[in-house]
């Protein structure tokens, strides 16, 4: 999967870009900031970077002339995005080691175009050609060679992830976490019919079975983004991670395997959530101590959507509201939520 980061001043154009590729199957990471953009570039290596002309404090000319000052970061493939009054400036960037530039306005199609083609060049592909995906965090999807997998059952695709989360179990392991309220007979039924269905819906050699365990075949090594995300919270809670990095990490947050009730299901929502909480906790206090409050506020509502008793949210949220002057902070004191408002 291509890492891409993207860097603009411009919120909106921002959430777009971010929207657009990541819908197309690319990791993304934005940044609104060119300064904060080289701080993550020092725990994040994209395979693209995409960046805005014009922008305070470091234009988007001076922003590629600091990554061309590292010898780790020459080699990235940089595009520029810019508008009709920026072309001098494009030519400009060009003769700095700027691979491509897209002009503004443009069509998600556009993006993407421009975007594969340059992947293209550098040898890069949307997705190695046997590689698989496996996505948890709010939704329950396989991507195996290019294509969504079509499961012959939804309990099949839940052992996919059990396996994936435990490695290696014992048919009883896995019987006892898929069907805890079946008797002993009954489960072990369940997982040979459910085994065999997960073998149909991907192949004969997916799971493998040694000294009657279980597990994924060892050359499948699917990119996992429950691991993904957990490796770069760790890197949050040991404080590698800036503010914007970390607010980008708390946007892939998501319900783990939507709509599955297992009991082994409700542990790894849990230990997410306590991940999820901590690094929304890092966020509002770099973001306090940046002067953001409204940066903040959102981190702390945030926080209080996972758990509405968490008492050192309630008064951060009241603070930060205070601060900027919301009204809402009186809400906030009262351990009123109203999240049917957004505090953009």
């Amino acid at each position: 999967m291509p890492r891409i980061l993207v860097v603009d001043d411009d919120a909106a154009i921002l959430k777009l870009v971010s929207v657009i590729l990541s819908r197309a199957g690319h990791e993304v990471r934005t940044s609104n900031h060119p300064v904060e953009a080289l701080e993550l570039l020092k725990v994040f290596t994209p395979d693209l970077v995409i960046s805005d002309v014009v922008m305070p404090y470091m234009t988007g000319l001076e922003f590629l002339e600091k990554l061309r000052e590292h010898e780790q970061h020459s080699a990235i493939p940089f595009m520029l995005l810019s508008s009709h009054a920026e072309r001098g400036d494009v030519r400009r960037g060009m003769n700095l080691g700027a691979d491509d530039y897209l002009p503004k306005p443009f069509t998600p199609q556009d993006l993407t175009t421009a975007i594969d083609a340059r992947l293209r060049r550098a040898g890069l592909t949307l997705q190695a050609e046997g590689g698989m995906q496996a996505k948890a965090l709010g939704t329950a999807q396989v991507v195996w060679q290019g294509t969504p997998v079509s499961w012959v059952s939804r309990k099949a695709l839940e052992l996919f992830f059990f396996l994936l989360e435990h490695k290696e179990v014992t048919s009883w392991e896995a019987a006892e976490a898929l069907w805890p309220e079946k008797d002993e007979a009954r489960a072990s039924s369940l997982f040979h019919t459910t085994l065999h269905r997960l073998r149909r819906s991907l192949s004969s050699e997916t799971v493998v079975s040694a000294n009657r365990r279980y597990a994924l075949a060892g050359d499948l090594n699917p990119e996992y983004d429950v691991y993904r995300y957990e490796l770069l919270a760790t890197q949050a809670e040991h404080g590698s991670l800036g503010l914007e990095e970390m607010r980008e990490l708390t946007g892939q947050y998501g319900t783990f395997l939507p709509g599955a009730d297992s009991p082994w299901v409700d542990d790894v929502r849990a230990r997410l959530e306590q991940k999820q909480m901590s690094v929304l906790s890092l966020a509002a206090r770099a973001a306090t101590e940046a002067g953001r409050s409204k940066d903040a506020a959102q981190f702390h509502q945030r926080a209080l959507a996972i758990d509405p008793m968490s008492e050192m949210d309630w008064q951060g949220l009241a603070r930060a509201l205070d601060t900027i002057g919301d009204p809402r902070a009186r809400l906030a004191a009262q351990r009123e939520a109203w999240w049917a408002v957004d505090l953009d």
